[in-house]
Formats: C-alpha cells, sequence, structure tokens
C-alpha cells in the first residue's frame, strides 16, 4: 500500500512538472535584454483563456464613427472581440448587427486597443508578434501616435504604422510614417512583400521599428527593408519624431484603403498577437553596413 501511494505522488509529482514545462515552453517569458536593448515594458498576454487584457497597460476604445476612413466596424470592449487565448491577444472581427449606446448601428464589429495614458516611450525598439487575418476589406495593423495628439492634433503629432495589411495583399505589409504635410497617399510607405506566394496569414511574423533621434529603421522578422530619415521629408515638410509616442493594435473592417468586404471575404476574422515588447538601448548602437 506504501508503495503504491509513493508511484501515485511520483505520478502525480511527474505530471505537474510536464504541465509547469509545457505552459513555460508556450508562454515564454519576454527577455530582459537583446542584442544591445534591455527590455521596459511588455505585455505577453498569459492570461487564464477568456479573459480580459491587462488594463493597467491597455484602453479597449470603443465606437463605430469610422475613425476618420469611412471604416464600417463598430469597436467594442466585449468578450467576443477582443480577450486572451492560449497565451495571445485574440481580436476577432464578426459580421453581425450591432448597436452601440451611442446609437451608432454598424453590421461588423471588431477592436482596437491603445496604450495612451499607461505608456508612451521616445525613441527604442518597438516589436509585436503577429499572426494576421486575410480577405477582402479586411485592414490589421500595428501603429504609433505621439502622445501630444490631444494638444498638436493629427498629424501634428505624428503617426509610425509599424504593420499595415489590406486583406487583399495576403503576402505584403506596409511601414510608414506620416506629419505635416505628408499624409494619406502621400506619406511616406514603404512595402515589404513574402516570397514563394507566401501568406502573413499563414504564421506569426515579428513586426518591429528601431527608432532613434535620426531615424526610423523598420523590420519584418529580421529583415531591414527600410529605414527612413529626416533626408526623406520634402522642403516644408516637419520632422514630428522627438517626443513619446504609445502603441495601437486594431482590426478594421473595410475603408477607403482596403475597401469593403465582398462575398468571398470569412467571417469571423482574427489578429493574434504574441506579445508586444519595448526596449530601450542598453549600449550604443551598432552601425549596419549593406543595409538600407
Amino acid at each position: 500500500m506504501q508503495t503504491t501511494r509513493i508511484r501515485f505522488f511520483s505520478l502525480c509529482a511527474l505530471f505537474v512538472i510536464i504541465s509547469l514545462a509545457t505552459c513555460f515552453s508556450q508562454n515564454p517569458t519576454a527577455p530582459q535584454t537583446s542584442n544591445g536593448w534591455k527590455l521596459v515594458w511588455s505585455d505577453e498576454f498569459n492570461g487564464p483563456n477568456g479573459s480580459s487584457v491587462d488594463r493597467t497597460k491597455w484602453v479597449v476604445e470603443t465606437g463605430g464613427d469610422g475613425w476618420g476612413n469611412q471604416e464600417l466596424e463598430y469597436y467594442t470592449d466585449r468578450s467576443e472581440n477582443v480577450s486572451v487565448h492560449d497565451g495571445d491577444l485574440l481580436i476577432r472581427a464578426l459580421a453581425e448587427k450591432y448597436t452601440g449606446p451611442d446609437g451608432v448601428q454598424r453590421n461588423y464589429t471588431s477592436a482596437r486597443l491603445k496604450t495612451f495614458g499607461k505608456f508612451s516611450q521616445t525613441y527604442g525598439r518597438f516589436e509585436a508578434r503577429i499572426k494576421i487575418p486575410y480577405g477582402q476589406g479586411m485592414w490589421p495593423a500595428f501603429w504609433m501616435l505621439g502622445d501630444d495628439i490631444d494638444k498638436a492634433g493629427w498629424p501634428a503629432c505624428g503617426e509610425i504604422d509599424i504593420m499595415e495589411n489590406i486583406g487583399k495583399e495576403p503576402a505584403i505589409i506596409h511601414g510608414s510614417i506620416h506629419g505635416p504635410g505628408y499624409v494619406g497617399g502621400t506619406g511616406i510607405e514603404a512595402p515589404y512583400t513574402l516570397s514563394a506566394k507566401q501568406r502573413f496569414a499563414d504564421d506569426f511574423h515579428i513586426f518591429a521599428i528601431e527608432w532613434d533621434p535620426e531615424s526610423i529603421s523598420f523590420y519584418v522578422d529580421k529583415d531591414l527593408y527600410v529605414r527612413r530619415t529626416r533626408a526623406d521629408l520634402k522642403p516644408g515638410w516637419k520632422w514630428v519624431f522627438d517626443n513619446p509616442f504609445f502603441l495601437i493594435l486594431n482590426l478594421a473592417v473595410g475603408g477607403d484603403w482596403p475597401g469593403n468586404p465582398d462575398s468571398n471575404t470569412v467571417f469571423p476574422q482574427s489578429m493574434l498577437v504574441d506579445y508586444v515588447r519595448v526596449y530601450q538601448r542598453s549600449e550604443p548602437a551598432r552601425k549596419e553596413s549593406g543595409k538600407p
């Protein structure tokens, strides 16, 4: 009987060890330093399945006024649209009739998160590991706005789009900057295209910028595909990237750029975010040769 108990407790201990090992392997903690960078802020989205996002880090925006882009969704803070699932942030766009508390009715819902009032930073490395959806009319984005937007307004506050995708181009993402004089179609933008007919919706990818007083460099995974500097601005345009910026994650439906969903667009659509991490330099930047 004693031997049976020992075996039972040994099996229980082994099960706990294996479970913990699996948990940590699926939800690793953020590295504190990485290639000359020191971690200063992150969200690993490791809460229980179905839980809300950490409200000490994120503001969940709501509304359906088109957000300046003629978007078709109503952003909500419901768990149906935004929650934590299996160690990821899950943003879901749904095709449903929804009327907000402001009386605005839309045929789609989704979610939009920002760190405004919670966290902002000037310069550093800003990255997120994301799996985006695809399909006509979808518009996932990971981007930043200047912290002084309430005072300066847009575009004087500045905008950095770390990653934008329009669903009809599943192999292409865009990185861009906007400021006074260079907005919308005149924004300073560059595309990054996957090779061999791959789609960004097929797997997670790391989208990042490295931002310093002289430049903003855009990355997909380990690829530096464009670097922007003051020299990219035309006469009369103003460089507005020397102030703190906050982070935004959202999945829009429709709008001026992606166009509307059509009969081939499948719902629900999901945007998965494994983590968001922000670093500051822990050592001087190394000069990269042969790069943009």
